[in-house]
């Protein structure tokens, strides 16, 4: 597909935005939505995430993904297919470099744990934790709470996967509702043709570096993903091609075709939805009752077969089980530390968790937990609990 600059008509336009819930004066050098993507960069949250588990935990080797790497890859992804699509790139940068903002130190083992432990108190999500951190929790200008974000993009980071209203009414998801209150997400439609490129983006990164990752731990092989459908004919190539390379040259060589499969089969499905529905502006991507990026079906299918691979062969490994044991007991811990005694958490954090009841006294511990890397929260967890021998982190 020819990659052109002008701005497709169903793009989303920022000059056209929404703009922000408080009032400020435009960027001279920027638009609205790469001055968005630039907040989101200078956030502490996002320089948090260097220290976050994808699937390995951090400080288990410095060449697999943490959720920092992901987020760029998603990123770089995003803006790709963007170019490819003649949408807004900066809006599409924005939403992949936020989108994991609200995960917890050691990915979905710490998610899963906090989920439990708050269940009395509203429950957890790390996509509503995001929304949290860039409309309230992240807090760097002295006129606002939160980023002050454009509405194209808070719209992105919450509804990139799809309509909300289906949720809204879920315990965890109340600071979404009562945002709703005070500015219409419209959490009834589908968010733009940019947001979903950032939803597919993610879809493409972690399925393709969970296979590099995967493959140099050590967790499979390739002659056991030689039967994997999507990856076996593309290996087969690679190994046609390059008879004579090693085994993680041919990894990755078999992953960059992945990426490029994956790609060409989401312009074609996506141009052909948009034909289908005569889509032709912004609102007529939000109203069209389905989403307009895409795999086709062919493809969804064979990612179904990856990802049952990927959940067989890594993601319940017992490598990574034994993480995620002692991650859980590292989450579990904590929370019943500082829910006992606030004093142990820092002065900010004990001053929130003291205004109101039990509900705002667990949100606190929450957030401060959430917010952690993982070396941090195994650093508390010595701190409060003793020494333990680095052999068992």
């Amino acid at each position: 597909m020819t990659i052109l600059n002008e701005r497709a008509s169903y793009a989303s336009d920022p000059g056209a935005s929404l703009g922000r819930l408080f009032a400020e004066a435009p960027s001279a050098t920027r638009t609205a939505f790469a001055r968005d993507r630039d907040r989101i960069i200078h956030s502490t949250p996002f320089r948090r995430l260097k220290g976050k588990t994808q699937v390995f935990i951090a400080h288990e080797g410095d060449h697999y993904r943490t959720r920092l790497t992901h987020s760029l890859e998603v990123a770089q992804i995003a803006r790709s297919l963007a170019a490819a699509l003649s949408l807004d790139q900066d809006l599409a940068e924005v939403i992949a470099l936020a989108h994991d903002l609200g995960h917890p130190p050691f990915g979905h083992a710490g998610e899963d744990r906090l989920k439990a432990l708050m269940e009395a108190w509203n429950g957890f999500d790390h996509n509503v934790q995001t929304f949290r951190i860039v409309t309230r929790l992240e807090h760097r200008y002295p006129a606002f709470e939160g980023l002050n974000l454009s509405w194209e993009t808070l719209e992105g980071v919450i509804k990139h996967n799809g309509p909300i209203s289906h949720r809204m009414d879920e315990p965890a998801w109340r600071a979404v509702r009562e945002y709703q209150q005070v500015w219409d997400l419209r959490p009834e439609t589908f968010a733009s043709m940019e947001a979903q490129v950032a939803a597919v983006a993610d879809d493409i990164a972690y399925n393709n570096h969970d296979v590099d990752d995967g493959l140099q731990a050590g967790l499979f092989g390739l002659e056991e993903l030689a039967g994997v459908p999507l990856v076996g004919p593309i290996l087969k190539g690679v190994q046609a091609d390059w008879p004579d390379v090693g085994e993680r040259m041919t990894g990755i060589e078999t992953v960059r075709r992945m990426i490029g499969v994956m790609i060409g089969d989401i312009l074609a499905e996506t141009t052909r939805r948009l034909a289908e529905g005569g889509i032709e502006t912004p609102e007529d991507v939000r109203v069209a009752g389905r989403a307009m990026v895409q795999f086709s079906d062919g493809m969804m299918q064979d990612l179904a077969r990856l990802r049952a691979f990927l959940f067989e062969r890594m993601y319940r490994h017992d490598r990574i089980n034994v993480m995620r044991d002692r991650a859980a007991r590292t989450v579990d811990d904590l929370f019943a530390s500082y829910m006992a005694e606030l004093d142990l958490m820092p002065k900010e954090w004990r001053a929130r968790a003291q205004i109101g009841g039990d509900e705002r006294r667990a949100r606190a511990v929450c957030d401060y937990i959430a917010g952690m890397t993982d070396l941090f929260a195994f650093e508390e967890h010595r701190r409060l609990y003793g020494l333990v021998d680095e052999a068992q982190l």
